[in-house]
């Protein structure tokens, strides 16, 4: 693996390679893209990827990526600006990515305005609020989290995000009527550290999950838009974004192993299955 940075005006993008450029093979660089988690994550996925030329990176503000733009906020207009420079800077377009949670957000906003750039698109569990019947409701259910992690920090933010994303269905009176979630009946620090920067319990991704899809244009795109769902996440809120999402575009959700971290192992805690995900990726990915 070989690191490299690449200086913007905004930002000095660090990405890492692993395999030769161009490609031994002639087939497109494939691009593993997440948000707010950075190149670290897709540790285990891209080493079981050995045929593939792959690239990681970390996001604009996130990980080695240090800003320059003094901005705070996260939005997928700017990560998707980044990597169109990136693959133009290196000449590897049209490339195949794969897009985690917010990291799928951004695959969409990348085609969406630079559709050129990508061949195929694999959107695994978008966080989409604009696409759900209950959008106005899925909203409220963030404002939930943010505000207890701005009251009382990392502890008590996490826990009602975890309460957020594990509950099944439309967000409900039911809901809203639980008391706060407990952080310590999820083995979280329950004292307040007093840091409010946390770029996925704060209001500064909240572009991210406002981001609504321009569906018409990602249909006019060439590349190819699969999006993906794992089979144990049920009808939770990243699986019902996906299927949301789906629908607009007419097709169904494709079904991976696992969870919304199927392709991680143990080192991010609660593991995935990174071989038969990669496996999944490998039969999609396959002309």
């Amino acid at each position: 693996m070989e690191t490299h940075t690449l200086a913007l005006p905004a930002v000095d993008l660090v990405y890492d390679v692993r395999g030769p450029l161009p490609t031994a093979d002639g087939r497109p660089v494939l691009v593993l893209i997440g948000q707010p988690m950075d190149a670290s994550g897709f540790a285990a996925l891209a080493g079981l990827l050995p045929d593939r030329t792959v690239i990681t990176y970390d996001p604009r503000g996130l990980g080695r990526s240090v800003r320059k733009d003094g901005r705070t906020d996260f939005t997928p207009e700017d990560h998707a600006a980044d990597l169109h420079a990136l693959v133009t800077e290196l000449g590897i377009g049209p490339v195949e990515v794969f897009g985690s949670s917010g990291g799928a957000v951004t695959g969409l906003a990348w085609v969406a305005a630079y559709p050129q750039d990508v061949r195929i698109l694999v959107a695994h569990e978008p966080p989409l609020n604009p696409v759900l019947p209950d959008a106005e409701a899925a909203d409220r259910a963030r404002l939930g989290f943010a505000e207890a992690y701005e009251a009382k920090g990392m502890g008590a933010g996490m826990a009602q995000f975890i309460a957020m994303t594990s509950w099944v269905g439309e967000f409900t009176d039911e809901y809203f009527a639980q008391p706060p979630a407990d952080p310590a009946a999820f083995g979280l620090p329950t004292e307040d550290d007093g840091d409010r920067s946390d770029p996925l319990l704060s209001r500064r991704s909240w572009a991210v999950s406002d981001h609504d899809p321009d569906i018409a244009a990602l249909q006019a795109a060439p590349t190819r838009v699969v999006v993906a769902v794992g089979e144990e996440t049920g009808n939770t809120y990243t699986g019902r974004t996906a299927v949301a999402l789906a629908a607009k575009l007419g097709q169904e959700a494709t079904v991976f192993p696992s969870h919304h971290g199927g392709f991680l192992d143990g080192t991010f805690g609660y593991p995935g299955k990174p071989a038969e995900f990669a496996a999944r990726l490998k039969e999609i990915l396959t002309p």
